[in-house]
């Protein structure tokens, strides 16, 4: 346990999957001593289905020193997207993967998110900074620190607390409980109950009241299935699934195709693993208050059907580290003062809430399309969508691509330029007036809206590979 009296500045870090782990990365790199606790016991364990690294993601991988090793484990995907109906025959087809690379320098990855987490546990710089089974009972601030209470009866000291811990966050609550004791009403009901929940990902087959998703690479697939909910829940009374509740869904799409040549069944049947889950979507209106400070899927959370979730946690955590590099710089040799920390907050959330909020009516968006949720909308997916160019949701997605962050004070290194240019490679343009659904339906609703699946819940699997081509965003 660190002692409070300690002069250095140190974070402590709840969590330790992906975010949790780009933190500790990212905050080694800035020289921010930290502690990372994870209420599991191994760093990889054998659970979730695939991530897909973006090249933005890419770009923060690069200044980590770990993108070849990302690289090694991942295909890269390169047989183009297919949209396909409900009898499993191809709508249309493009290369998208061609044109983001082309766009960007880098090609999409896609690859288990098991092994990707191995990557950032066997790459971190000190290990020892990762401590397993350590579940958070509660976070106790004053105004020299905070102190983080675990289950085991230990407790670890330090001046913030970094909340990565996921869509249903310890940290999250404790934080809420603190900021209504002191402001009452500061946290809003609504911000608690969350949005509906809504389910999505990448590459489609449409159905009603189902939708599939499926990425297939030499060696394995992976699969989503998309079933819309009856009713919406929010964290309170949200059911649990148990793998009998997987094996009923399963029977009950088993004979639907996923292609011309094959139907779900066949792939469930040779599956690693599969999970029923449920998925929320929301993007939380505060960020922080005190010395907590919330990143990834504990502040915002998004369908799944761009595959962006990943790296907009990556992104959240690049951006904090960035503005407490600075403020300790500025504050140096002292630590930073409660006032202090409250502005890199607040510079974090402002910077960060406006392009989360962007990506998440983005994704809701595309899900409604895609999951026919009125006449217009599958009208627009059926007589529209398939007549875009096919560079169309590549120079989409690469709006959105472009504009992401990376670490300011580690050097990218060799990088392949791209026919898009990088926002933060040029000097900033002024932005475009409107909201996302006025900008998108103005260029008549824009091809990125192919990606989208169906709202409700999220059925994922790993199996052996399948022979067929990759059905797509």
């Amino acid at each position: 346990m660190a002692s409070a009296a300690s002069e250095k500045f140190r974070a402590i870090i709840v969590g330790g999957g992906v975010a949790g782990l780009v933190a500790s990365h990212t905050f080694s790199k800035a020289g921010i001593d930290h502690v990372v606790l994870e209420r599991g016991s191994e760093a990889a364990p054998p659970t979730g289905a695939s991530i897909a690294i973006y090249p933005h993601g890419a770009r923060i991988l690069q200044q980590l020193g770990i993108l070849e090793q990302t690289k090694a484990i991942a295909d890269p995907l390169e047989d183009g997207a297919t949209n396909r109906w409900p009898d499993g025959s191809p709508v249309q087809w493009s290369d998208l993967w061609r044109f983001v690379r082309e766009n960007h320098g880098t090609e999409l990855m896609l690859l288990e998110r098991r092994g990707y987490l191995e990557v950032l546990w066997q790459h971190l710089p000190d290990k020892s900074k990762v401590l397993f089974n350590k579940k958070v009972a509660d976070v106790v601030e004053n105004d020299d620190g905070v102190e983080v209470f675990l289950n085991d009866g230990t407790s670890e000291k330090g001046d913030i607390v970094v909340g990565a811990d996921g869509v249903h966050s310890t940290v999250r609550e404790k934080m809420w409980e603190r900021a209504n004791r002191l402001e009452p009403g500061i946290i809003d009901v609504k911000e608690k109950k969350g949005e509906p929940q809504m389910k999505n990902e990448l590459s489609v087959v449409y159905n009603k009241g189902h939708s599939f998703l499926l990425g297939t690479q030499p060696k394995r697939c992976f699969y989503f299935v998309f079933q819309r909910v009856k009713e919406p829940w929010t964290r309170y009374n949200r059911p649990r699934y148990t793998q009998e509740d997987a094996e009923k869904m399963a029977a009950d799409v088993a004979d639907m195709p996923v292609s011309e040549t094959m139907v779900f069944g066949e792939l469930w049947r040779k599956r690693w693993r599969g999970a029923l889950v449920d998925i929320e979507e929301g993007v939380l209106n505060r960020w922080f208050y005190g010395r907590t400070v919330l990143v990834g899927d504990t502040a915002h959370k998004i369908t799944p059907n761009m595959a962006l979730g990943g790296n907009s946690g990556m992104e959240s955590v690049v951006v904090l580290t960035n503005l407490l590099h600075r403020t300790l710089a500025s504050n140096s040799p002292s630590k930073p003062s409660p006032d202090a920390l409250t502005q890199a907050f607040q510079a974090y959330q402002d910077q960060r809430l406006p392009r989360m909020r962007h990506i998440m009516e983005f994704s809701r968006l595309i899900t409604r399309t895609q999951a026919w949720d009125n006449w217009f909308l599958k009208m627009v997916s059926i007589w529209v969508l398939p007549y875009l160019p096919q560079r169309k949701l590549a120079n989409d997605l690469g709006e959105i691509i472009r504009k992401a962050p990376m670490l300011d004070f580690v050097p990218l290194g060799d990088w392949d330029e791209g026919l898009m240019e990088w926002e933060d490679m040029k000097q900033e343009k002024e932005p475009k007036k409107g909201g996302v659904a006025k900008e998108l339906f103005r260029e008549l609703p824009i091809s990125a809206l192919w990606v989208a699946l169906l709202v409700g819940l999220l059925f994922w699997g790993l199996s052996r590979s399948a022979s067929m081509k990759l059905l797509t965003v």
